[in-house]
C-alpha cells in the first residue's frame, strides 16, 4: 500500500512540490509552477497540486499532511545590530544565517540617526539586537534599544545580548508597540559562541508571524503547516547527510553549494580546524554547521554581476551578446551558445560563493617571527562536495559547474576542498528531505542515499535507482 507524503517549497520564483512514497522509500514525482506570492500564494499551490495529480493520485488526506518551507517574498529578512563587528555583530549574523534568514543589514557600536533611517527604509522582518558579554558592556545595547524603540520600520525585535541590560532594554521597548522577544546571549563570554537559542527564536517567529505578514499563512488552510525557511530545510538535510542518525551513519563532513535564481547559498558541515599544526586560529570559533548566503550571485537576478566576474578571465566569443539575450529572456538557456554561457556563469557563482565561505590563511609578523594564522574554516580535507539548486541539478554538466568549489593552486590561501568526491541533488529535492528529516530522519537519510547521486556515473550508493518516471520542472520526464 502506497504511503504518499507531500512537501512544498514556496520560492520567490517557483512553487515546488515533491511527492514521496514513504513505505517504499521512493521519489514519486517533483513538479514546479510559477509562484503567486504577489497575489495569492494558494493559486500557485493549487496549480502544483493539479499538475502533480496527473502522475500521482492525491486526496484530501495527502494535502492536509503536506508541510512546507518558504523563501518567498524575499525570504526571512533580518538586520543584525551589535557592539563589535568581529564579535557580537558577527555572532548575531551567524545565528540569523543558521536560522535560514537573509541578512539585509549589519550595524555595530551605537546606532546613528542616519543608520536608523536606513533601517527604517530596509523595513526588515526582524531586528536581531546583540551586544556585550554577560556582565560586560551595557551602554551600547541600551542606546541601540532606545533608538530602535522609536523606529517605525521595526516590528519584531529579538534581543540576544548582555543579560545584565535586560531590565533597561525592556523598559525602553515598553509601550513602543514592538514585538520584543528575549533569548540567550549569542556571546556570553569573549570568544564563546552560543547561537542555538537565538536561532530557535528566529525560526519560531518566522512560523508564528512572518509567514502571515507575507501572505504565506493563507496556505495553512490547505496544508498542515509552513515549518521553516527554505535555507533552514536545506541545512537540516546537509546535517543529516553528513552525520546520519543514531542507527545509521552519514557520509561525513561535506560542503554543499545551492545555486538559485536570486542567491547562491553555501553550507559546510565540518569542524574546519587547521589541518597544519603550525597554523594558529584567529577570530570567532566556527559553527560545525555553517551557512553563508550571497545575494549578488543568483543565476537569474544577478546575471550582470556574474558576467562582470567572468569577464576577468577568458570568455567565449560573443559572450556579451549571449548573456544580454539570456537577461532579456530570463528563462532556461536554449541552444549551444546559451548553454555554454550558462555553465560558465554557474561555475562563476559556485566559485565566488565558496571563495567567500571558506577560511583563509595569512602570514603575520610578530616579535617572535612570522606566524601563519587562519580565519574561518579549513575545508581542504572535506571529502564531499554536494551540488544543489536548479542551475546545478538540471545543468548540462554539473561536474563542470562544481569544479568552482575546488582548491586552486594559484590561490593557496583559500582553504577549499582539495580532493573531494562530488554528489548531485539531481532532482532538486534536498529541501523536501530536510522537511522530512524533522519527523522521519531515518527515511530521509535513506532517500538521500538513493537520490543524491555521485558524479560522474549512475551508481546510487549501492541501491538501484527507481525506474518510475520522475516529474522534473513542470512535466514528467
Amino acid at each position: 500500500m502506497r504511503s504518499t507524503r507531500l512537501f512544498v517549497d514556496f520560492g520567490s520564483t517557483f512553487t515546488k512540490l515533491v511527492a514521496f512514497d514513504l513505505e517504499a522509500e521512493e521519489l514519486l514525482a517533483r513538479v514546479q509552477v510559477p509562484s503567486t506570492v504577489g497575489q495569492d500564494i494558494t493559486i500557485g499551490l493549487e496549480e502544483a497540486f493539479s499538475l502533480l495529480s496527473e502522475t500521482v493520485p492525491i486526496g484530501e488526506a495527502e494535502r492536509h499532511q503536506t508541510v512546507a518551507c518558504s523563501s518567498a517574498a524575499g525570504g526571512l529578512r533580518i538586520v543584525c545590530v551589535g557592539l563589535v563587528p568581529e564579535y557580537t555583530t558577527e555572532a548575531g549574523r551567524r545565528a540569523a544565517l543558521g536560522a535560514g534568514a537573509k541578512v539585509v543589514g549589519s550595524y555595530s557600536f551605537e546606532l546613528s540617526e542616519t543608520e536608523l533611517r536606513e533601517i527604517e527604509e530596509i523595513a526588515p522582518d526582524i531586528i536581531l539586537l546583540t551586544g556585550g558579554t554577560d556582565g560586560g558592556n551595557r551602554k551600547v545595547i541600551i542606546h541601540n534599544a532606545a533608538m530602535l524603540a522609536r523606529c517605525p520600520g521595526v516590528g519584531n525585535v529579538i534581543v540576544a545580548g548582555n543579560k545584565s541590560a535586560r531590565d533597561d532594554v525592556d523598559a525602553l521597548f515598553a509601550g513602543s508597540g514592538k514585538n520584543v522577544i528575549y533569548t540567550g546571549n549569542v556571546m556570553p563570554e569573549i570568544g564563546v559562541l552560543e547561537v542555538e537559542a537565538a536561532n530557535h527564536k528566529i525560526r519560531e517567529l518566522f512560523i508564528a508571524r512572518i509567514t502571515e505578514a507575507k501572505g504565506i499563512g493563507r496556505a495553512r488552510g490547505m496544508i498542515a503547516d509552513v515549518i521553516m525557511p527554505t535555507p533552514a530545510a536545506v541545512l537540516e538535510a546537509a546535517k543529516l547527510l553528513a552525520d546520519g542518525t543514531a542507527r545509521e551513519p552519514g557520509i561525513g563532513e561535506l560542503l554543499l553549494v545551492d545555486v538559485g535564481g536570486a542567491t547562491t547559498d553555501v553550507y559546510s558541515v565540518a569542524k574546519g580546524a587547521p589541518t597544519a599544526g603550525t597554523v594558529r586560529f584567529l577570530g570567532l570559533p566556527e559553527p560545525y554547521a555553517k551557512r553563508t548566503v550571497e545575494g549578488d550571485l543568483g543565476l537569474f537576478h544577478n546575471l550582470g554581476t556574474l558576467k562582470e566576474i567572468a569577464e576577468q578571465e577568458d570568455v567565449p566569443d560573443g559572450f556579451d551578446e549571449v548573456v544580454e539575450a539570456m537577461c532579456r529572456e530570463n528563462s532556461v538557456p536554449t541552444g549551444e551558445e546559451q548553454t555554454e554561457c550558462h555553465l560558465l556563469l554557474s561555475k562563476v557563482a559556485v566559485r565566488s560563493a565558496v571563495n567567500r565561505h571558506v577560511g583563509t590563511l595569512k602570514t603575520m609578523v610578530t616579535p617572535n617571527g612570522e606566524v601563519v594564522v587562519q580565519r574561518g574554516k579549513d575545508l581542504t580535507a572535506v571529502p564531499w562536495v554536494v551540488g544543489a539548486g536548479g542551475p546545478v541539478s538540471f545543468s548540462a554538466d554539473p561536474a563542470q559547474v562544481l569544479e568552482g568549489a575546488l582548491f586552486e593552486e594559484e590561490l593557496p590561501m583559500l582553504l577549499k576542498p582539495k580532493a573531494p568526491r562530488m554528489l548531485l541533488d539531481e532532482h532538486y529535492i534536498l529541501f523536501a528531505l530536510g522537511l522530512l528529516a524533522q519527523s522521519e530522519p531515518a527515511k530521509a537519510l535513506r532517500l538521500m542515499r538513493k537520490y543524491v547521486a555521485p558524479l560522474p556515473g549512475p551508481e546510487r550508493w549501492g541501491s538501484r535507482p527507481s525506474e518510475k518516471p520522475i516529474g522534473i520542472g513542470g512535466r514528467t520526464a
